[in-house]
């Protein structure tokens, strides 16, 4: 029990671990609709984005997530703006808008010569550092996030997986992606600090692909990937304090580790159920459903076989 209670004394780990497990929450819920609607690359784009607004916002002394959220909306804003006619693809419209604005942010840096010190954890990442102003930002955004998606469940699942069907049916997908790049958009900013720009679209995937390794349906991939982002963020904070390395950065490789025990476990179950499956009658071998109602053979003469055997 040491190994849990000793870090609890110290209020910086508190505050980060609760960030850690909020963000990795959050992350896990949203990287969710990310993951099955093949947006991977999204969440590493508006993290780039995002710290061009902050670094925009803090020439002009604004507040931190003031700049890096007015920045990121636009960015999201405009690619679903230039991939609405099709001709644009999302990855091509993603790398134009999301890189142009982080060059912007990388001449202002220039022009500046400093790189003040909340920049600088947006951009590697500085859990430690965080205050209870940012632990009030992060609890609002998840709750906001958690209330908002639970109201939209039926019409965001419908429009991840049938997005023209969903149309037919009258959803109106257009403001539903806008509502979604919202939500992704804050998510991102939230966990700037957590992992830093570089690290968050692992922070937004893992969890999910983890889920999706361990269950086919929706509603438990969301459950799952909710649980193991709690897991990874809580687990990487408590590895990194005993270990002394950099706390986002062992969030994400816990992470990864998570992920491939699944892939393991994935493997080693369709392997169990795929001899399973196999029957054996006399020295003939084949294979079919467990369920025996939907065929019928005789099994009688291999019994009369082996008895004479």
């Amino acid at each position: 029990m040491q190994f849990f209670w000793e870090p609890l004394s110290y209020e910086f780990f508190r505050h980060g671990l609760i960030a850690a497990v909020l963000v990795g929450a959050l992350c896990g819920l949203v990287g969710v609709h990310v993951v099955l609607r093949g947006m991977s690359y999204v969440g590493h784009g508006l993290s780039h984005a995002a710290f061009g607004g902050a670094v925009i916002g803090f020439v002009f002394n604004f507040n931190f997530y003031i700049g890096a959220g007015a920045m990121g909306l636009f960015a999201a804003l405009m690619i679903n703006q230039l991939t609405k006619n099709r001709k644009i693809k999302s990855d091509a419209a993603i790398g134009i808008v999301t890189t142009a604005v982080f060059a912007l942010g990388v001449a202002v840096i220039s022009q500046q010569r400093n790189l003040n010190k909340s920049l600088e954890a947006a951009l590697f990442g500085n859990i430690l550092g965080i205050t209870d102003g940012d632990l009030i930002i992060i609890g609002l955004v998840a709750a906001v996030t958690l209330f908002v998606m639970f109201l939209s469940y039926r019409p965001l699942l419908f429009a991840t997986f049938d997005e023209e069907a969903a149309q037919i049916f009258g959803i109106r997908t257009g403001a539903l992606q806008l509502l979604f790049a919202l939500l992704l958009t804050l998510s991102v900013i939230v966990a700037m600090n957590i992992v830093g720009v570089t690290m968050i679209a692992a922070a937004l995937i893992m969890p999910a692909m983890t889920a999706r390794m361990l269950t086919d349906r929706f509603s438990m991939m969301q459950l799952y990937s909710v649980l193991i982002g709690v897991t990874i963020g809580a687990g990487g904070m408590f590895l990194s304090y005993f270990f002394n390395v950099a706390s986002g950065a062992t969030i994400v490789l816990f992470g990864a580790l998570i992920f491939c025990f699944s892939v393991l476990a994935r493997h080693i179950r369709e392997k169990i159920l795929l001899q399973a499956n196999f029957h054996r009658h006399g020295n003939l071998i084949h294979s079919h459903p467990l369920d025996h109602e939907s065929h019928s053979h005789d099994h009688s003469e291999s019994i009369n076989k082996e008895d004479t055997r």
